[in-house]
């Protein structure tokens, strides 16, 4: 399942950096995940880092795009092959 983040967020500018799929951008008024490249950190880390990092708890799991694990890595897998 892809994170994404909600209307709680405070653009702390903290969890950006942090995404190594590059996944977060800045929206118009909050930060925002965008699915394609979201693995929740499937392949880089043990648990997604932007969660880790957010001081205010505003990202979940996103009920629109369900995620297998084994879906995750496969897109993880097809992400760092374009790089």
């Amino acid at each position: 399942m892809a994170l994404i983040i909600d209307h709680e967020c405070i653009n702390c500018d903290v969890c950006e950096p942090e995404c190594p799929n590059g996944a977060i951008t800045q929206g118009e008024e909050i930060y925002v995940i965008n699915p394609a490249l979201c693995t929740e950190c499937v392949g880089h880390h043990e648990n997604a880092q932007c969660v880790e990092v957010c001081p205010v708890n505003c990202i979940d799991k996103d009920s629109e795009h369900v995620e297998t694990e084994t879906g995750l890595y496969q897109k993880y897998l097809h992400l760092i092959k374009e790089d």
